[in-house]
């Protein structure tokens, strides 16, 4: 790959989009190469770099089939799941806690 077009944040030309752009248009890359890149200035660190597809090459995103659901359905519920009480906790537990709050904080409970 040689090297690609730089753009200034907000200057880059139409018919090209960022993976987010094309994903809101219902698109994707569809394995196209980088067309361009988008430069953001930042204060004392590196700029933040976006890359940039062609919008007339990109392809439509695949549909989600019933199995694909499914299996996010079961990968979701398993990030609900406390590994300490074994309850669904009505909500994703955070991997900073590891558990459910009541299992993390069980002095809070005894409290109220």
């Amino acid at each position: 790959m040689g090297t690609v077009p730089v753009y200034r944040w907000r200057l880059a030309p139409d018919g090209l989009a960022t993976r987010r752009q094309l994903r809101a248009l219902g698109l994707r890359p569809g394995g196209q190469d980088v067309a361009a890149q988008v430069e953001r200035p930042r204060r004392r660190r590196e700029p933040l770099v976006a890359y940039l597809y062609r919008v007339e090459q990109a392809k439509p995103v695949r549909p989600m089939t019933p199995a694909k659901w499914a299996a996010l359905a079961k990968a979701n519920a398993a990030r609900r799941i406390c590994p300490e009480c074994r309850r669904d906790a009505g909500y994703v537990i955070p991997p900073s806690l590891g558990m459910c709050t009541p299992c993390a904080y069980p002095q809070a409970q005894n409290a109220a």
